[in-house]
């Protein structure tokens, strides 16, 4: 569901009017109420938000709104979502423009009531963000005195245009330009046109893919090279990936901001970490029985932790005033997703008591939605255990750190083929995999922890109850 705009009056003159009434004498005058200005609002589209950035207009200045209208889409610091509006009226205004950043609770864009008032809303808009734009302006400044000495033959290009060097056709954060950034109504529009978006040049902030980019390349029916590509000499072999300027400064897009604040208040609670090999043939074969049907190793993982946190309620829980802490009643499971500027954590609600079909369909679901930065605040903040997987690249072991607001993380590292000995002096050939537990030593104790991996261990070792 689409968030809705928030909107305040703003202050105005001709807002309200006493107005006399013609008549007989002693009669009182009516107040007659004139059409009102409205200050739209920066969203707040998640608890930990502090600021977002206006990935694009839906509508343009003059043009008419209704109520629950998607206006602009807002990039979070974990999403791009569809903003609606909350009243009728007429655009107005826009203060802020597509690529701009503004704090929660600050205005975007002026909503006039009636078409008369759009004239007097553009001017106060004016007037009121003489000041804003500097805000704006001094983030590039900045970021060009941070940035190291050139040589002087590059000095013309630096200087010929700030916002190129800056702003580049390709994404900082889309290694080496191999994944697309476009805004969702973009990659619907392409879809529709049957247009590649790997041959679309974004003119978006940070070289993002805007509807308007889409356009013109299914109405120019040809491509052009991105111009954030640097060129390399034929002579000297590429030292980094295509689309990336080695000594330049780039910013934290909002993700990857959100990011870091998080990992350093990570620092501030007391973590330990417990780890444990577990056998997973069973698991494997499993797996490879119903992976036709649509079932995935991650939702398999999720459910056998789900499983074991049920019997260990402890390792559930969690601490957030540093006095107590709360056994929480729901087992959500968030798993750590890679994508495009930054990293988030969907979440499997509630996944000890869905089957493990519903399970992977859901998971299915919401990594499409995480990649197209679509997902809804409940759908990545209400986890309550958090995994993290990176067997699929090969890793044998890894720590995590914890979330903040959680009391538990679990590494998940590859399940190898390992010689092994049995009970009985035997030597045999396993498949086994590292799992590294990171915990809030405040509340989950090693004991704790060792119980949990133990049945965890017993779960995925005999899975019969995952298909339950």
């Amino acid at each position: 569901m689409a968030n809705v705009l928030q909107t305040s009056f703003l202050p105005s003159i001709s807002s309200l009017r006493r107005t006399p009434i013609s008549g007989s004498k002693g009669k009182s005058q009516s107040l007659q109420v004139k059409a009102k200005i409205r200050e739209i609002f920066m969203p707040a589209l998640s608890s930990t938000m502090t600021e977002g950035k206006i990935v694009s207009w839906m509508k343009s200045e003059g043009d008419k709104l209704s109520k629950g209208e998607s206006v602009v889409v807002v990039e979070s610091d974990k999403a791009d979502m569809d903003v609606e509006s909350f009243h009728e009226g007429f655009l107005a205004a826009i203060m802020v423009e597509e690529g701009g950043v503004a704090p929660v609770g600050s205005a975007i864009a002026l909503l006039a009531e009636t078409e008369d008032e759009i004239a007097e809303a553009k001017a106060k808009s004016q007037s009121s963000s003489s000041t804003s734009p500097k805000a704006v302006e001094e983030q590039p400044k900045q970021i060009e005195e941070a940035a190291p000495d050139v040589p002087a033959a590059a000095a013309p290009t630096v200087s010929a245009s700030k916002t190129v060097a800056l702003w580049s056709a390709v994404h900082p954060a889309s290694e080496g330009g191999k994944r697309i950034v476009a805004s969702p109504y973009a990659k619907k529009l392409a879809k529709e046109l049957k247009l590649d978006l790997g041959t679309v040049v974004g003119t978006g902030p940070m070289g993002r893919i805007v509807a308007k980019d889409v356009e013109a390349a299914a109405a120019a029916g040809t491509t052009a090279a991105p111009a954030g590509t640097v060129a390399v000499s034929p002579s000297k072999p590429a030292p980094v990936a295509p689309g990336i300027e080695l000594g330049t400064v780039v910013p934290f897009t909002t993700m990857q901001g959100a990011v870091s604040r998080n990992m350093v208040e990570s620092l501030s609670v007391p973590t330990f970490r417990v780890g444990y090999t577990i056998t997973t043939n069973e698991l494997d074969a499993l797996y490879k029985k119903i992976k036709s049907k649509g079932v995935t190793m991650t939702a398999l993982l999720a459910k056998a932790t789900a499983l074991a946190l049920a019997q260990h309620p402890v390792v559930n829980s969690c601490c957030r005033d540093g006095n107590s802490f709360t056994y929480n009643s729901s087992i959500n499971i968030a798993v750590a997703v890679a994508i495009d500027g930054g990293l988030i954590t969907p979440v499997l609600q509630d996944a000890d008591k869905v089957d493990i079909y519903t399970l992977s369909r859901k998971w299915k679901e919401l990594v499409d939605k995480a990649r197209a930065k679509q997902l809804q605040p409940h759908e990545y903040n209400t986890g309550t255990f958090t995994l993290s997987n990176l067997g699929m690249f090969g890793v044998d072991r890894f720590d995590a750190i914890l979330p903040p607001g959680t009391g538990a993380i679990m590494a998940v590292g590859a399940s190898q083929p390992t010689v092994v000995a049995s009970k009985d002096g035997r030597i045999g050939m396993k498949n086994q995999m590292q799992v590294n537990v990171t915990a809030d030593h405040r509340v989950i104790y090693g004991a704790d922890l060792a119980a949990f991996l133990q049945t965890l261990a017993k779960i995925v070792e005999d899975p019969k109850d995952l298909t339950f």
